[in-house]
């Protein structure tokens, strides 16, 4: 086993990693963990990424991973890996990548990290494998000595799917101050389950973090999830100068590299336009109206029940323009995908027509 020079430098990238131990995880998934073989030790951020040079058939290829170990354990390095369908660097190392192995790798380099935003509470938002990140900065909050206060919120399809589930489990049976959140899209045949079930939505987080304003948030998986989750905290007037994320698809190495998140957010000093096409009435409203109280204001009834996107009684057909929509289940993507909104939690954006 390599011995720790403490009096050496921290781990370069100009030194060859070598793979000392492979765990598998779940179905297509495993944590391949690094030591450098001239004993030096690891300093990153929790949080940040590594890319690897994989010496795949046909030329090597980077791919690069979010480091899901701790730098509070700094005599290794892991990185924790999903296939995806067509992965062909991630289904190398699955199918290839063995103890004793050395690989090239480079960094670690990111921006996404608590270290770079301390607070007093912190919220984390993740789905799929972007779980990595939080799983290393609530490594460090564990191993700091320090009582945490972190409300852990984690999406995955099945709980089977939840990567490091029984690690954070034995975390939080042993300080109170971190408090796990798993949501699911369905359970495991035979198997029970007593969380929550269904896609994230503003009253779940509601249920979660019932104190969400107060605290810092990093949300990572895929863009689409980290879409929703911005669309919620904008609508529940989050000040989003405490949201950070990271797109595990696409990290970035310094504040000036990320991308520009362009929201669209409703403005009560920008005007917009319904039309109730099936009763002839246009009525001129704000962006920060619904559809629901701009039809009652012009006199119209559209049947409702709870006002917050759940329930889909005010389910209506859109014919053109485009709205701001945030519900809570209570219609499906199919239906979007056809044109139907819910009055109750849809702004107009613009000029908007509907079966009214």
């Amino acid at each position: 086993m390599a011995q720790v020079n403490w009096t050496a430098k921290p781990w370069s990238d100009t030194e060859a990693l070598e793979c000392a131990m492979v765990v598998p995880e779940n179905a297509d998934t495993a944590t391949f963990t690094f030591r450098a073989p001239s004993g030096a030790w690891f300093d990153y951020q929790p949080g940040q990424f590594l890319t690897l040079d994989l010496p795949v058939p046909g030329g090597n290829v980077q791919r690069t991973y979010t480091i899901s170990s701790s730098p509070s354990r700094p005599l290794s390095l892991s990185v924790t890996v999903k296939a995806q369908p067509g992965s062909i660097g991630t289904r190398w190392m699955l199918d290839h990548l063995k103890p004793g192995m050395t690989i090239r790798a480079y960094g670690p380099n990111g921006v996404f990290s608590s270290h770079r935003h301390p607070a007093r509470k912190y919220l984390f938002i993740s789905a799929g494998s972007g779980i990595t990140p939080m799983m290393s900065m609530t490594t460090w909050a564990w191993d700091s000595g320090d009582m945490p206060d972190i409300v852990f919120v984690h999406a995955a399809r099945r709980p089977s799917e939840i990567i490091f589930r029984e690690r954070l489990e034995q975390f939080a049976n042993r300080v109170p101050g971190l408090k796990l959140r798993f949501t699911v899209e369905e359970p495991d045949p035979f198997r029970t389950w007593h969380g929550f079930e269904g896609r994230l939505s503003q009253i779940m987080l509601g249920l979660m973090a019932p104190d969400y304003l107060e605290r810092e948030v990093f949300c990572c998986g895929p863009e689409p999830f980290m879409q929703a989750v911005r669309d919620m905290l904008n609508a529940l007037g989050f000040d989003m100068e405490h949201y950070h994320q990271e797109s595990f698809g696409a990290p970035v190495k310094t504040e000036a590299e990320a991308p520009p998140i362009d929201d669209v957010v409703p403005d009560a000093d920008t005007g917009a336009e319904i039309t109730f096409a099936a009763s002839g009435i246009t009525a001129r409203c704000a962006q920060t109206d619904t559809v629901l109280a701009v039809a009652k204001q012009s006199g119209l009834n559209i049947p409702s029940g709870c006002t917050f996107g759940l329930c889909g009684t005010c389910k209506v057909k859109k014919t053109s323009g485009e709205v701001h929509m945030v519900h809570n289940g209570g219609i499906s993507d199919d239906d979007v995908a056809e044109g139907f909104i819910l009055a109750c939690c849809s702004h107009p954006i613009g000029k908007v027509s509907v079966e009214v």
